[in-house]
């Protein structure tokens, strides 16, 4: 920690404020700024104006993989990713070498229904959206802690078994604890462990009802009732200050 504390230091105190080569000013060709005082500069020429993030920003802070286009599409975590835009990008190559020619994957560890493949043969380049082929056997979003989990339940089963766990497993969580009680032995520590933390993240919690409104009871509808004085009529022509 002191020594990542003390690069940080040196960052802003040494880098921001040493002249660098490339800042320099249309009206001050001979000098070099600082990225302090260009920034400096920046905001009194644009003004500072906070932007969201995009969908798109988002996919970036992503987590990333590099993988093969196969002809049926995506492997990834025994689960097949596949769509039609991906046609001419299978078996090709990406374009960049460092990687030897596997595509830039992004993937949310908390939603297993899509990934995002990088097309970096377009101008620009754009993301491509990927859904799991077999999406449809669940039914409720999931992480890969439930997958795995769901795996583990079923070893050397198809990946079409492991889906059906999985969605055995979500639909446990989304019944409760009376569903438990019924089959307490067919549940482990962690299969109770990861329903309910999908439980918890679920978006389609049942409502509970409103409570009923008890009756008023006999004895107050036989007390006698104040006297209702009514209010008067507004009279926009009158004069407020005057008392009747």
């Amino acid at each position: 920690m002191p020594e990542l504390q003390s690069l940080l230091d040196e960052w802003i105190i040494i880098w921001q404020n040493r002249p660098h080569d490339a800042l320099r000013d249309p009206d001050s060709p001979k000098r070099a700024f600082t990225p302090n005082e260009k920034y400096a500069m920046l905001l009194e020429s644009c003004g500072y104006v906070p932007a969201p993030f995009s969908g798109e920003d988002f996919v970036e802070l992503l987590p990333e993989r590099w993988q093969a286009i196969n002809s049926y599409g995506i492997r990834f975590n025994h689960r097949t990713y596949d769509d039609a835009e991906l046609t001419p990008l299978r078996r090709q190559h990406s374009g960049v070498r460092e990687k030897k020619g596997l595509w830039e994957i992004h993937y949310d560890p908390y939603d297993v229904s899509r990934i995002w493949v990088r097309d970096r043969r377009s101008e620009p380049a754009r993301w491509i959206t990927v859904f799991w082929k077999h999406l449809h056997r669940v039914g409720v979003p999931f992480g890969e802690m439930a997958w795995d989990h769901a795996r583990a339940q079923v070893p050397g089963r198809t990946e079409e078994q492991i889906a059906d766990a999985a969605a055995a497993l979500l639909g446990r969580a989304h019944n409760g604890p009376d569903e438990e009680r019924v089959r307490p032995s067919n549940r482990s520590r962690r299969g109770r462990r990861v329903a309910a933390r999908n439980r918890a993240t679920a978006t389609d919690r049942p409502v509970p009802d409103p409570p009923a409104i008890e009756p008023a009871p006999d004895d107050e509808a036989d007390s006698d009732l104040a006297e209702v004085i009514p209010l008067g009529l507004f009279d926009p022509l009158a004069n407020p200050w005057r008392r009747p």
